[in-house]
């Protein structure tokens, strides 16, 4: 398939599982591009991580020189997709507001929670891995919210359906999925946090897309409206705290096999689309599951 239709297949898919209900004005994501390669590129043989930066490149020229690889494809940012990442934070706004949250006060909280994280990104010298490709002229494409939001949809769907009643259910749930199963064997795999086993689960909140980690001060607000549980991919020791002065149970699934679940489930979705296959060679954390009969 070409690079343009991988892409435009990417941002389809992600729209489709996007949390946000006017699905006709979003565009495109700030935190998935196409950071150098032609359009018209044959892509066949990929090469996908979590993480892409120069010596996953050199290890992808090294490929190329022995077998052939056409494309490599991150799952976080890089580039401008990683100086303008923040970006997509806007869409927490109706995952807030979807739970009870007033809009206002959804709006707010977002917006001071996208300004530190634009406070944090803007030193960094998020060119590296870009200059890298572009020296090595090898295509190079970020994947970020669209497989993030395939995870977040895939996890909350399936919690919806199950129904657990204690915080222990959720946990045999999520054990069960191959991501989850690979990442047990690593010792990486899901985890309670905080709560105990046999506590209820009673509302559940995933919080797996939207960018990152949204704001700290939301999780008082949380219990109030109901949730007792949040199902996230990772956790910060500033939000650790404050999740727990609310009483919350926190299940971690876990961060890389999060993201391998949204990738492998957005690969699923554009290999039967295009009906062709593409040769992956995992690396970086990815371990590739396919879904396809």
């Amino acid at each position: 398939m070409k690079l343009s239709y991988l892409y435009q297949q990417i941002l389809k898919f992600g729209i489709a599982c996007d949390p946000r209900r006017n699905k006709a004005q979003i565009k495109s994501y700030p935190d998935t591009a196409i950071l150098y390669g032609k359009l018209d590129t044959e892509v066949k043989k990929a090469l996908v991580g979590i993480d892409i930066e120069v010596g996953e490149l050199l290890l992808a020229d090294k490929i190329r020189k022995e077998e052939s690889l056409d494309l490599v494809i991150s799952h976080h940012p890089e580039g401008r997709a990683w100086a303008g990442f923040y970006k997509v934070m806007q869409l927490q706004v109706e995952m807030l507001t979807k739970i009870g949250i007033a809009k206002k006060v959804a709006q707010e909280l977002v917006a001071e929670r996208m300004a530190e994280v634009e406070r944090r990104v803007m030193p960094n010298n998020h060119l590296r891995a870009v200059d890298a490709a572009r020296l090595l002229d090898i295509p190079f494409l970020c994947v970020h919210t669209p497989a993030d939001n395939q995870a977040a949809y895939f996890i909350q769907d399936l919690l919806s359906r199950k129904k657990p009643k204690r915080v222990e259910d959720i946990m045999d749930i999520l054990n069960e999925i191959p991501e989850y199963k690979e990442a047990i064997k690593e010792e990486a795999g899901p985890r309670l946090v905080l709560g105990s086993p046999k506590r209820p689960a009673g509302k559940i909140f995933v919080e797996m897309t939207g960018g990152t980690e949204g704001s700290k001060e939301v999780f008082a607000k949380f219990y109030k409206l109901g949730v007792r549980t949040l199902v996230s991919m990772h956790l910060s020791e500033e939000h650790f705290k404050k999740v727990k002065d609310a009483n919350l149970n926190v299940v971690i699934a876990g961060h890389i096999s999060s993201d391998t679940l949204g990738l492998n489930l957005l690969l699923d979705k554009i290999e039967k689309q295009a009906r062709e296959k593409l040769e992956i060679t995992e690396c970086s954390g990815f371990r590739r599951f396919s879904r396809q009969p």
